[in-house]
């Protein structure tokens, strides 16, 4: 085994606002494991709220880099429990290798992921567009310059039913809202009910992500499917949202990849719950991972490449929200070399 890596901070095509702040650029790091001559692709994109950098990823390598290489490799399971144990503090840089392994293993087997998993791409869901927090002006004209059958609308902040109301004048798109834990319990008990006349179906991360008592009292009087995302990071928290939430979103990178998502989907579903798996504003690279668990799901939100003005590799396409499959075995990327 043998790796190299690269970081890029990638322009979005516009600024991406959400309650805990802004960005311009995306930073990420992408990996490449070289496995007899097989090479295989993984992404973990920096975010700033969980403390793990570019920089603190590259270290991690460099501190490591022998052991990474020195594994046996067989099956991508095993390689992440190696690495788990490895980076036991830095699930994003696992999740980067894990995504790679699984990338190999389908080329070994020269199938993608899904065919590997047996699962049934006609059933993946239509991915969402993100419309990042802006003035309603430039809200409604990203959305006019994107039309889009499923809408992510980022709330969380004063006005914020203003926004929504704006942007439904001109869409009957579906519209999905997340708070990014911007609001109090009181809060989400007065917009609730006002954003299921806006035609909103379901609203994520409502509260902060600790607020467990605020969340048990919203679960048993929302009137809207409530979905986890920052009280939803490793596998423990599945249990947690239990009766808490409606259903959990997924975020490859927090939870470490790949392999424990899938344990993750599978948990989930045994509680019936409702799951999502979003993006963190991954190229097409990461974007291919999500992909692959495409069909296991109830929702996706994959329009990291959708958003940046500049993407690393090709993997599938989007027609009007539904995912389009290459041929290519493993996660299905072309064109990315490091």
């Amino acid at each position: 085994m043998k790796l190299t890596y690269k970081t890029y901070n990638l322009p979005f095509h516009h600024p991406f606002t959400i309650s805990k702040g802004t960005k311009t650029h995306q930073p990420t790091l992408i990996v490449q494991l070289d496995f007899m001559g097989i090479k295989g692709y993984g992404e973990a994109p920096a975010i700033s709220y969980y403390n793990i950098p570019v920089e603190k990823m590259v270290e991690d390598i460099e501190r490591k880099k022998i052991f990474i290489e020195k594994f046996a490799f067989s099956d991508p399971e095993r390689y992440w429990h190696y690495l788990h144990h490895l980076f036991p503090n830095n699930s994003f840089l696992v999740c980067a290798l894990d995504m790679a392994g699984w990338d190999i293993y389908g080329k070994l087997k020269r199938k993608q992921l899904h065919e590997l998993w047996q699962l049934d791409i006609a059933k993946a869901p239509l991915t969402d567009f993100t419309i990042a927090i802006d003035s309603i002006e430039t809200m409604v004209a990203k959305m006019k310059e994107k039309p889009w059958p499923v809408y992510k609308i980022k709330t969380g902040v004063d006005g914020d039913l203003e926004m929504v109301a704006a942007l439904r004048k001109h869409t009957d798109a579906i519209f999905r809202v997340d708070a990014n834990a911007g609001w109090t319990l009181e809060q989400a008990l007065q917009k609730i009910p006002v954003l299921k006349e806006l035609g909103v179906e379901l609203v994520e991360q409502p509260l902060a992500k600790d607020d467990w008592d605020g969340m048990k009292v919203l679960f048993e009087k929302s009137a809207l499917p409530l979905i986890a995302d920052e009280s939803c990071v490793a596998e423990t928290d599945v249990d947690k949202c239990f009766n808490h939430f409606h259903g959990i979103n997924i975020k490859l990178t927090k939870c470490s990849g790949i392999t424990p998502a899938r344990r993750m989907i599978t948990k989930a579903k045994e509680l019936g719950m409702q799951v999502m798996v979003g993006c963190m504003n991954e190229s097409s690279v990461g974007t291919a991972a999500i992909a692959q668990l495409a069909p296991m799901l109830d929702y996706v939100d994959m329009d990291g490449p959708l958003l940046l003005a500049e993407d690393i590799g090709e993997s599938v396409k989007f027609d009007f929200g539904k995912i389009i499959y290459n041929q290519l075995p493993g996660l299905g990327i072309n064109n990315l070399s490091l």
